[in-house]
């Protein structure tokens, strides 16, 4: 499968985020993550001459990997293990019946032991249309769009760079897929609805954002690229919660597993969020 091990590098811009690097380095640390380290600004000017920063934490390991092609291969598993993906199947209600007994549009009812809900932003509804579950363990559905704008031209830089996290998200980073095409993203947009489309207009602040640490980004270099959107279970100034599996020991229905807030980095994470899955069904 097409992938780069590129590394990443996370910038403090002013003196004020170099002790927040030294809590990212520490929690990488925790995590086993061991080859995550600070690096001076000399060292990041050599590595990234068009890089502006006080200092850097520097990921070695980090890469990226051509997220469709790890979806069809995903679903080859799955296909093999005697699944079938039906697409345009909304489910309008379950039902707990020793197992679960589903109402798919279009379709006879479909039985089933075990009922894993990883629908994404519409995870809560999805949960709360199970009769049987005990709706008020479902959390809101809140949604924080992120618009990502493209380089227009050649990017100057080999390797991700992200800024220190800002509350809500991650702040406008650097990302470069397999051709080295960069794009720049995202802004935290708090939405009502669930929309793609992205506004040329907003570009305009991605400039500032970005001259903090690429102080050469040229005028109008910036184009409309894509948009995505984060299933948030906290809205806005509320502390960001982790990932949610809710099990069986949660919620007392027996093989029935809750996704909820699986937002980015849950395709990074998404071998890791399976094997939870399996070990919450036992």
């Amino acid at each position: 499968m097409a992938h780069r091990r590129c590394g990443k590098l996370i910038v403090a811009t002013n003196q004020n985020q170099l002790k927040e690097l030294e809590n990212i380095r520490d929690k990488a640390h925790a995590n086993g993550v061991a080859d995550v380290d600070w690096i001076a600004k000399d060292e990041v000017a050599r590595m990234e001459p068009e890089l502006f920063c006080m200092g850097a934490l520097h990921s070695p390991s980090t890469g990226i990997i051509d997220s469709h092609a790890l979806m069809l291969a995903y679903l080859g598993d799955a296909e093999a293990g005697g699944a079938m993906l039906a697409l345009k199947s909304p489910l309008e209600r379950a039902r707990v019946r020793q197992g679960f007994e589903l109402h798919v549009t279009g379709s006879d009812p479909i039985r089933c032991t075990v009922l894993v809900n990883s629908a994404g932003l519409r995870a809560p509804t999805v949960a709360k249309a199970i009769d049987g579950y005990p709706a008020h363990l479902a959390p809101r559905e809140l949604y924080a769009k992120g618009n990502y704008y493209s380089l227009n031209r050649k990017s100057p830089f080999t390797r991700l760079i992200y800024p220190v996290p800002e509350p809500g998200g991650l702040g406008v980073h650097v990302t470069l897929d397999l051709a080295g095409q960069a794009r720049f993203g995202p802004y935290v947009e708090w939405v009502e609805r669930i929309d793609y489309d992205v506004d040329p207009r907003r570009a305009e602040r991605f400039y500032a954002a970005i001259r903090r640490y690429w102080p050469g980004l040229p005028d109008d270099s910036l184009s409309p690229g894509y948009a995505g959107i984060r299933p948030k279970t906290a809205g806005p100034g509320e502390a960001a919660p982790d990932f949610e599996i809710q099990g069986p020991r949660k919620h007392g229905v027996p093989g029935l597993v809750q996704l909820y807030g699986i937002e980015s980095p849950g395709l990074t994470s998404s071998l890791a969020l399976a094997r939870a899955v399996r070990d919450e069904l036992g």
